[in-house]
Formats: C-alpha cells, sequence, structure tokens
C-alpha cells in the first residue's frame, strides 16, 4: 500500500486510478505522510458478496421482516 500526499493525487489524478484500477491500494496523506486521510482501493476490494457474520451476537440475534417489506433480506444486508 503506497502513501501518497493529496497533493501529488491532485496533480496526478489519471495515473493515480490506473494505479487503482491495476489493484494497487492508496494511502491519502497529509502533510508529508504524518497524518493519514483515506484510503482509496480497487472497488472488488471494497465491495464484496460475503456474508456478513454477527460476531458477537452469533447465536443470540436474528430478525424478522414483514411479508410486504420491499426489499429482499440480501439488499437490506448489502445497503
Amino acid at each position: 500500500m503506497k502513501v501518497i500526499p493529496y497533493t501529488h493525487i491532485k496533480n496526478n489524478l489519471a495515473k493515480i486510478f490506473e494505479m487503482v484500477k491495476n489493484g494497487e491500494e492508496i494511502i491519502v496523506s497529509k502533510n508529508k505522510g504524518r497524518e493519514k486521510l483515506a484510503v482509496i482501493l480497487p472497488y472488488k476490494k471494497y465491495k464484496t458478496d460475503k456474508e456478513r457474520p454477527l460476531g458477537i451476537l452469533k447465536r443470540k440475534a436474528s430478525f424478522k421482516l414483514k411479508n410486504d417489506f420491499k426489499m429482499t433480506e440480501q439488499e437490506l444486508l448489502d445497503s
């Protein structure tokens, strides 16, 4: 993961997007890398189709949807 100052990103946006398109993850920094502001990563790494575990609530929590609810369970979990 590369750390790049936001001023460099402003001036080289097309190059940065090409790096991200090729799978690179980038940390956007301020003040010569001392303050990290954001992470730019490929959409495929951001968006996953994995089920989300309940963690500490596993086997202790559940939910029910009314029959007239307009969204599927998967759409609700993905939102």
